[in-house]
């Protein structure tokens, strides 16, 4: 199955936790072993496999055991800074997002006149 946008959090689970069994086969690991060479329970193991939802550093150690590790530079991977984002931030990249402070649907604040001695 590909896993795409549409698929509900739970498919996609299952789907990961049969590509993640299917390498342990390929492996030749039971699930005892990659638990014990994963550092975590033969039990986490078993839920990873059936798509049930695991904390993602028992994620991380099961991928390093199977030698998927790199992959993950592929899912999120490292996009260079915008010379322009750099330029305004100073040669800085932006720690954070700025909003507007009007609230969605409302006009922005038209410009007073410049402000002038009264005569």
């Amino acid at each position: 199955m590909k896993i795409t946008i549409d698929l509900a959090d739970i498919a996609v689970l299952h789907e990961i936790g049969d590509r993640l069994e299917r390498r342990r086969i390929d492996a030749q690991l039971t699930q005892a072993q990659l638990a014990g060479e994963a550092g975590i329970s033969k039990r986490t193991v078993e839920r990873i496999e059936a798509g049930h939802s695991t904390d993602f550093v028992m994620l991380l150690r099961v991928l390093r055991v199977l030698q998927l590790f790199e992959a993950l530079d592929q899912l999120v991977p490292d996009l260079p800074q915008s010379p322009l984002m750099l330029l305004k931030g100073r040669g800085r990249a932006p720690k954070r997002v700025g909003h507007s402070r009007r609230l969605p649907g409302t006009a922005a604040p038209k410009a007073a006149a410049p402000w002038k001695w009264r005569a």
